[in-house]
């Protein structure tokens, strides 16, 4: 489906307009859409459709997943939290999760970055390298 150049404009104003911080805020967002769909402009599902991806995608680049081999210490969680969060804001929503696939180390993605220290991927490039 082609979006139009206004629906994409309209949209981007509508997504700007729910930020709060920097933050997408969902309170905003639900208003939104409510507002929208009771006055039903032109282009109105286009609108919704790119709105609903910009919002999708602001939640992507604000989510956080640690993984480790072994559940992390209390210490070392708030430790790694405070430098993501450093890094990429307070809007972050951080996970911490167990993958013994990964052998030793850390391996981080925030949004489309990914930060991977691990011992598996470490042995992977070693073995590339015979």
């Amino acid at each position: 489906m082609k979006i139009s150049k206004l629906a994409l404009r309209e949209a981007r104003e509508l997504f700007r307009s729910c930020r709060v911080n920097g933050v997408a805020d969902g309170d905003r967002v639900r208003r939104a859409v409510s507002l929208l769909l009771a006055q039903k402009p032109r282009g109105y599902m286009e609108i919704l459709t790119r709105l609903e991806r910009l919002v999708k995608l602001d939640l992507e680049q604000r989510a956080a997943r640690v993984e480790s081999a072994v559940p992390l210490p209390a210490g070392v969680q708030n430790h790694v939290a405070s430098q993501i969060k450093a890094k990429y804001g307070d809007g972050v929503n951080i996970s911490f999760a167990q993958n013994a696939a990964l052998i030793g180390g850390l391996r981080i993605q925030v949004g489309s970055d990914l930060y991977d220290g691990s011992v598996k991927t470490r042995l992977e490039r070693l073995q590339e390298s015979f």
